[in-house]
């Protein structure tokens, strides 16, 4: 069976989680909790990070690499365009979105969170081992500042992360005002990406998380900086998710 390690609030997670549920495979989620998931990724693969997604003897780890591995292996409703062309635009597209969107996205938000172990700790246990809410409440201050030094995290990235941001949000927004997809004719692996990176910040149906009632004035912000030209997220998650 294949099996997915993960984090539920992992966005990279969530375009593995997309993309098995839209192909309509069985698989197992297998949540782990934030530091102490190093014991299961290193013994799987050659990093620490996830996802990680193993299929009988098959370890693959980058989210686009398991994508391709998805099609190829598990061809119904490929979301990679079978044109050339339209393919490599598809694949240009989500390595940018990867670059210039999920790694941004993910330090403007922990830099949030992270001040708010409240909402943040139960993202951290969802769905995980009984123990996870005790473990990460005790460990949540040393957690805190590794996260921050590890993924360089801190006042003067936030500002940076944004501005970044803000640059692949119009790319994108102008990429859409004349096509209803990102390549091609139809839903692909580069809008799945796309939405999937942004999500954090429209907190759709879908992506698997209790989403707070009540979201941090600074979060809230931040989200509606956005809110905007990023109102196709919530119509992919709405369709296709």
């Amino acid at each position: 069976m294949i099996k997915l390690y993960q984090f539920p609030i992992s966005h990279y997670c969530e375009k593995i989680r997309w993309a098995l549920d839209f192909k309509g495979l069985d698989y197992e989620a297998i949540n782990l909790l934030p530091g102490l998931h190093i014991k299961t990724t290193k013994k799987l693969a050659k990093y620490s990070s996830v996802p990680v997604l193993t299929d009988g003897d098959v370890v693959l780890q980058n989210s686009n690499e398991i994508l391709s591995y998805l099609d190829e292996t598990y061809p119904n409703k490929s979301l990679t365009p079978a044109d050339e062309i339209i393919r490599l635009e598809a694949l240009e597209w989500e390595k940018y979105v990867d670059a210039e969107l999920g790694v941004h996205v993910r330090v403007c938000c922990y830099h949030i969170l992270l001040e708010n172990p409240k909402i943040v700790i139960p993202f951290f246990a969802h769905n995980g081992p009984w123990y996870g809410s005790l473990l990460m409440r005790l460990g949540f201050s040393k957690l805190k500042v590794k996260m921050r030094q590890m993924m360089n995290i801190n006042a003067e990235s936030f500002v940076q992360s944004k501005d970044k941001i803000h640059q692949a949000v119009d790319k994108l927004y102008d990429q859409l005002q004349n096509q209803a997809f990102l390549a091609g004719g139809e839903f692909s692996r580069a809008d799945l990406a796309a939405a999937s990176l942004l999500a954090p910040l429209v907190m759709p149906e879908g992506y698997g998380l209790n989403w707070p009632k009540r979201i941090p004035d600074e979060l809230k912000a931040l989200m509606d900086e956005f809110k905007g030209k990023i109102s196709w997220v919530d119509g992919f998650y709405k369709k296709y998710r």
